[in-house]
Formats: structure tokens, sequence, C-alpha cells
């Protein structure tokens, strides 16, 4: 089991052991009494990775680039944890969500682009340590591959790769496959795992920018 990012902790949250950061509640999330919030692997494909033991390579404060940021579920939590958070969404409706999510934390810049389009944002996004990815969407590699330029040589990327996304009739291990051999042309993969029993047909990468 490898070491969970300073900023997240497993505790006791209402009769449940598990993840947890400490920040304001962003989406009716249990609570305790020193204002950390259960961080619920089934409702979070990075939550699900460290739940699972990956070395994803944070140890916390880094400066993050989260692309598929949704509502803010998940990147409210990296936020908590990291530095500085990038956290792009092309879909106006979870913006306007993320928007509240980001009133309360100084470190979280909401970005509504495409991450298909990094050339959108180039301009405001810094060098950072990190690439969250949770990108449901036909050409997950190629994303990854796109927002590579933001990454730093030391960097990780973290990415979950949903095999419906690619193609709805295909072995999710075959997608899974292509995926990986795609992002190997800008990555090196330092680890592979499928991320039942939290989230069904998704795997989660973990890679370094050759």
């Amino acid at each position: 089991m490898s070491e969970l990012p300073v900023g997240v902790e497993r505790r006791d949250i209402g009769g449940e052991t598990g993840l947890a950061t400490q920040g304001p509640p962003a989406y009716g999330e249990p609570t305790d009494e020193e204002g950390w919030r259960r961080w619920n692997p089934r409702r979070s494909k990075l939550g699900a990775m460290l739940a699972s033991g990956m070395d994803t390579g944070l140890a916390g404060g880094e400066t993050v680039l989260y692309l598929g940021a949704a509502a803010g579920t998940t990147v409210s939590h990296v936020a908590d944890f990291s530095g500085p958070t990038y956290a792009v969404e092309f879909a106006p409706r979870p913006v306007r969500d993320l928007l509240d999510v980001a009133e309360e934390r100084d470190r979280l810049f909401p970005l509504l682009k495409d991450a298909r389009n990094p050339e959108t944002y180039a301009h405001v996004v810094e060098p950072v340590d990190a690439i969250v990815q949770d990108v449901a969407t036909r050409g997950q590699a190629e994303v990854a591959l796109a927002n590579r330029e933001f990454l730093r040589d030391d960097g990780r990327l973290l990415m979950a790769v949903k095999a419906r996304s690619e193609d709805v009739t295909a072995d999710p291990e075959a997608v899974f496959d292509d995926v990986v051999g795609t992002l190997s042309e800008g990555y090196e993969i330092l680890e592979r795992e499928r991320l039942e029993p939290y989230h069904t047909d998704h795997l989660g990468v973990v890679a370094r920018p050759r």
C-alpha cells in the first residue's frame, strides 16, 4: 500500500473508515467536527486509485491540471491537499457548480474549456507537477498527449480510462491496451490497474512524460 499524499488521511467519519481531506463541504459528503470530509472512491476515479494502493506519486502541495472536472466532486478534494489546481471542464452546466465549489477554495481555478484543445488555455496554465485526467470521450489518450506540454519532466499523469467512452462494444481489456499503447507515444507507463470494485470497466494509469 503506497503512502497517501500529505493532506489525505484514512479517518472514521460517520462510522465508516475511508479516505478524507480537510476543507469546506462541496457536494453533501459526510464530515466530522474537525473539518474532514469523506472522499468516496465510488464517486471519484482518483479516489479509487488511492484507495486501491496505486503509487500516484502525489505527496501533497503539487500544482495540478485537472481535466474533466465536471461539477467539482473530485477536484474539490484535490484542491484541499494540492497547490494551484486548474480545473478544465467544457460543459457549462457543471461549471456553474464548479464555480460554487471554487468560491471557498482560493487554490482552485475553474476553466470553461475543452481538454481536447489545450491551446485555448495555454496562456493561463503554468507548468504543473501532475495532470489528473477523467475525460469521458473517445480519444482519451490523445487528450493526455495534447496536454503533455504542461507537465514538468518529473511530473505524473494520473489517468482514468473509461472503456465504454472509447468503444461500447469492444472488450474493455482490448480497449485499455489500445489506449495505453497510444499513450506510450509520449509517456512511460509506470502502473496500470483496473478500478473495480469502485468503477466498472475503468483503468487507472500512472505515467510520466518521455
